[in-house]
């Protein structure tokens, strides 16, 4: 149980919402040590039909 704690300290799951005002989401991890800021990712939005940017919420 010990190491699930510290795994999840350092990978957390956030979600990424698209910035098409689809309301789209992926759930992802992300390492903290390299990613320190809010992440924006480039991905395909099905709603909208095309690649859009998708960024981090919290």
């Amino acid at each position: 149980m010990l190491w699930l704690m510290a795994r999840n300290e350092l990978r957390p799951i956030v979600k990424l919402r698209s910035t098409a005002g689809t309301g789209y989401t992926y759930v992802t991890r992300k390492n903290r040590r390299n990613d320190p800021d809010r992440m924006t990712l480039r991905k395909y939005d099905p709603v909208a039909g095309r690649h859009v940017d998708f960024r981090e919420e919290r």
